[in-house]
């Protein structure tokens, strides 16, 4: 998986990275600290904007009960049923789907 530090999201967005930070707070990106940096999945960036559908799907995770690290391994899980894993069909433009599998695991 390629990772973009915050600075890297930033220019990708055209935005100030206190803007990038804020977003993480606000759980429209996930990041992870991997050697000292916090850095996000490059996948969650299509096209200069932030993946269509990511901040809702994150949201029902969070409601799910799922910590950061817990929604991130589910994003790149390979789910069978989609097939290949929900990132992979949220880039593909299926977020339906996967908000749709996202939604059944609060219950």
């Amino acid at each position: 998986m390629d990772w973009l530090t915050l600075p890297d999201v930033a220019d990708a967005l055209a935005v100030p990275v206190t803007r990038v930070r804020q977003m993480v707070r606000d759980r429209t990106l996930l990041a992870k600290r991997l050697d000292g940096v916090l850095k996000v999945p490059a996948l969650f960036i299509q096209d200069g904007a932030v993946l269509k559908g990511l901040p809702g799907l994150l949201t029902v995770l969070s409601d799910a009960g799922y910590s950061d690290d817990e929604a991130l391994d589910w994003l790149f899980r390979e789910d069978p049923s989609l097939p290949g894993t929900p990132i992979s069909a949220m880039v593909e433009n299926r977020g339906k789907e996967v908000r749709r599998r996202a939604q059944a695991l609060g219950f």
